[in-house]
């Protein structure tokens, strides 16, 4: 069982608990998607990284609809009107895995005229960060984020068949074509089994750089071809008890090309990239 939240800043008393089905959008929710207006709900905080840049990719990026920002008072008068679609951050929390962990997601949902945004239909939610990270760990990798739920949508809407649960499992698929791209990686965020490139070389034999979140950025910014990021999502030391989700994604074609998480543990899973992941991504 999962919870989805608007994000703490709004009104919590509308969310309640969802079964896994009760968001899964049909294939109807992605056609009517295309006539809808995008509404981005804004955060709370005016200052805060994320209003800047999505604003700032959203006027360079989005194709798929017209769309105007904003505010969370906003999006609870008008979150009913199947006219509107919505692009925000919203909180997840997980009844199965016994924590009160939570976790910040980029989502697009549908208007629907339900008592709760829990049962919304979810068109597409990627993980963003724990909810207690602050938001300049994400914030300069929204472009990618942006271009790839609208990939994810135009997917979904022509090939109805993979419409799922889980949908971005779908895309590990793609982890074979990793050998022709450089991983970009910081340091900080891999386990001290594969922390330097020696380590790296002995279980993933594509190339990566160990870079600065600058770097990154750079890469994203200048959309470059032959590179793909990592993204992580962990409480980054502020709980022991929580998932970690590990993401690659292209920095030019925003294709995801491996997607996975696991429960942080007090010995080799704590909160970074794993050894066996990069062994994954070397099948």
């Amino acid at each position: 069982m999962k919870k989805l939240f608007l994000s703490l800043s709004a009104i919590l008393s509308m969310a309640t608990s969802l079964l896994a089905q009760e968001h899964i959008p049909t294939p109807q929710d992605y056609q009517n998607f295309k006539s809808t207006r995008t509404l981005v709900v804004m955060d709370i905080n005016p200052m805060s990284d994320f209003n800047f840049k999505i604003k700032e990719v959203m006027a360079n990026v989005w194709k798929l609809t017209e769309f105007e920002f904003i505010d969370q008072k906003e999006f609870e008068s008008k979150r009913r009107d199947p006219s509107y679609s919505f692009l925000l951050t919203t909180t997840a929390t997980f009844d199965a895995d016994k924590t009160k962990a939570r976790y910040t997601f980029l989502s697009l949902l549908m208007g629907k005229d339900v008592a709760n945004v829990s049962n919304m239909p979810d068109l597409c939610s990627i993980p963003l960060s724990y909810k207690r990270v602050e938001d300049d760990s994400y914030y300069y990798k929204m472009d990618a984020f942006i271009r790839f739920i609208q990939d994810h949508v135009t997917l979904m809407t022509d090939n109805p068949k993979l419409i799922k649960a889980n949908p971005l499992t779908y895309y590990n698929k793609n982890a074979g074509d990793l050998k022709n791209k450089t991983l970009y990686v910081v340091k900080e965020e891999l386990s001290p089994d594969i922390n330097t490139i020696a380590k790296i070389k002995k279980v993933y034999p594509n190339e990566v750089k160990i870079v600065s979140r600058d770097e990154i950025m750079e890469v994203i910014d200048s959309k470059d071809p032959n590179a793909v990021f990592f993204h992580k999502v962990g409480p980054e030391g502020t709980q022991y008890k929580a998932r970690c989700y590990k993401i690659v994604i292209g920095a030019g074609d925003s294709k995801l090309y491996y997607f996975d998480w696991h429960m942080i543990d007090a010995n080799k899973k704590r909160d970074w990239l794993l050894e066996s992941d990069l062994k994954s991504m070397a099948k």
